[in-house]
């Protein structure tokens, strides 16, 4: 903490320098170097340290806090005091980034019974055991309009997406979507085992029965719009297309 401006409205105020010295615990000469705009060794040597605390920190692309530039600095030979450190990068307004707090998104349901671990913690891959074990997550989505979630369902044993659903909303039509989407796509043996989280999307009830055709995979609703697709059986007029079709000649 710089005491010198205390010192000087002291000094400003007819009051006795010698006294505000003692009473701030700083002698009066380097009062008075400080005066003549003479650096004392300690400043100079803080300055140096100064210059290297901002090297490493800008090398650190801000990340790097007292600690760790601490360590650094003793490792290329410059020995000081951490709390030194964290003084001047105090004074030079340097801070480091700590990590993000994590954030919990599974949360399990407290009324669903727990259900056994049919993959025995087994998600190797086997090329012999295709389509005998799948798994499925729901991933967060940022984009321009809003949050989207993406729910998939992978085959443990060659990690191919087979079935996926996209949504704007987190109900368990979504994964029953995706669920559904894989099985028309690989059609499985019977004995397949679907493993996944214990989050509440996964017991909750669907609140409408996702509505299935047999001949082409579900895909849920709100993600027609979302990804720019067109829905099924809908003509391409001229004016949706960036040139129209050119006119069919007549017969001679």
């Amino acid at each position: 903490m710089n005491v010198y401006p205390f010192i000087e409205a002291e000094q400003a105020g007819e009051h006795n320098v010698k006294r505000a010295c003692e009473l701030l615990e700083v002698s009066r000469s380097a009062y008075y170097q400080q005066q003549r705009g003479v650096q004392s060794q300690r400043q100079r040597v803080d300055a140096q340290l100064t210059a290297k605390i901002t090297q490493v920190h800008a090398v650190s692309k801000g990340t790097y806090g007292a600690p760790r530039i601490h360590a650094d600095l003793a490792d290329a030979g410059l020995r000081h005091g951490r709390k030194r450190v964290a003084r001047l990068m105090r004074c030079a307004g340097l801070a480091g980034k700590s990590p993000r707090r994590w954030r919990t998104t599974t949360v399990p349901d407290p009324n669903a019974g727990r259900r056994p671990d049919l993959v025995n913690r087994d998600f190797g891959t086997d090329p012999a055991g295709i389509d005998t074990r799948w798994c499925g997550d729901i991933t967060y989505i940022n984009t321009w309009q809003g949050w989207l979630y993406l729910a998939t369902v992978i085959d443990l044993a060659s990690r191919r997406v087979v079935g996926w659903a996209v949504a704007e909303h987190l109900r368990t039509d979504l994964i029953d979507a995706a669920l559904t989407d894989a099985l028309v796509r690989r059609r499985p043996p019977s004995g397949l085992v679907f493993h996944s989280d214990r989050g509440c999307p996964i017991h909750q009830r669907p609140t409408r029965p996702p509505r299935r055709c047999p001949r082409h995979p579900p895909l849920c609703r709100p993600a027609w719009a979302v990804l720019g697709q067109r829905g099924r059986r809908v003509v391409l007029r001229h004016h949706q297309n960036r040139t129209a079709t050119p006119p069919t000649l007549a017969h001679p």
